[in-house]
């Protein structure tokens, strides 16, 4: 597939989320400017300055939180931002997503393509921050319909019991696991998960999951940092899944410190 359409396909996701949060950003700031306008008689009554207090307050709330969605959009949008707001916004952004996929279903939008466009939009913006973690500090989690569904093999929990037989992707996770020194688990949901993520407490998540899933999961470790791979479903949802393992181990070099390039920065300390 030529370069530049999937660059353009990948910018044209991360528009949708962004402008569905944009536009219920301004709706609920149009709402609370008109239920504020109402309330200015009964504020009024309570104290002649409330309703001018209480204007400033709505005001510098949803300045700063337009100052953070504007930074989101500047990093999405590859342009410059604060680092500082952006951590704060990303927060926010959770907790506005409800309001997103009901503004997004208003305007025609399934949600499986709002959490695949917060998804992208979530990536882009953990690839600007340039955060990198040990490997040994890393996290990987998959679901376990990545595994062939035939396969007598428990690897929950413990992957290593996988035989490699090559017939699903587990096996080539469970040797770039070994190959690099990444915490490696498959799990069977998001209670699991959450399990996994306080037992092993890595600096970084890297998770393969449906749209929906991955959109949970990315809130549900926040301020964690979290990288989604989408998985592939060419047997429908929840069923022998697969994962782009040229995908996957682009976004583990993003990740971690490799060890040569930890020794190299060692040895540069040193000197």
């Amino acid at each position: 597939m030529d370069k530049n359409k999937i660059v353009t396909s990948n910018y044209s996701k991360k528009r949708l989320f962004i402008g569905l949060l944009t536009g219920s950003y301004l709706t609920l700031a149009l709402i609370a400017a008109l239920m504020w306008r109402i309330s200015v008689p009964g504020l009024r009554e309570i104290a002649e300055v409330l309703p001018l207090v209480s204007g400033a307050v709505l005001l510098v709330f949803f300045c700063l939180v337009g100052l953070g969605i504007a930074g989101l959009i500047a990093a999405a949008a590859g342009l410059p931002f604060f680092p500082s707001v952006l951590r704060r916004t990303t927060g926010l952004v959770n907790l506005l997503f409800p309001l997103v996929v009901f503004f997004g279903r208003l305007c025609g939008f399934r949600r499986r393509q709002i959490e695949s466009s917060f998804v992208s939009v979530s990536n882009k913006i953990f690839h600007r921050m340039k955060i990198k973690v040990p490997a040994d500090r890393l996290l990987v989690v998959t679901p376990h319909c990545l595994q062939l569904d035939t396969c007598p093999h428990k690897i929950t929990r413990d992957p290593m019991n996988c035989k490699r037989c090559g017939r699903c992707d587990i096996a080539a996770l469970v040797t770039m696991a070994e190959e690099m020194g990444f915490h490696f688990f498959v799990v069977t949901g998001g209670t699991l998960a959450r399990q996994t993520v306080q037992k092993i407490r890595p600096k970084a998540v890297l998770a393969i999951a449906c749209e929906r899933d991955l959109t949970s999961g990315i809130q549900d470790v926040y301020p964690l940092p979290a990288v989604g791979v989408m998985n592939l479903r060419p047997n429908g949802p929840c069923f022998n899944t697969h994962v782009d393992l040229e995908e996957f181990r682009r976004e583990l070099e993003n990740l971690i410190i490799l060890p040569e390039k930890r020794t190299e920065e060692t040895a540069g300390k040193n000197g």
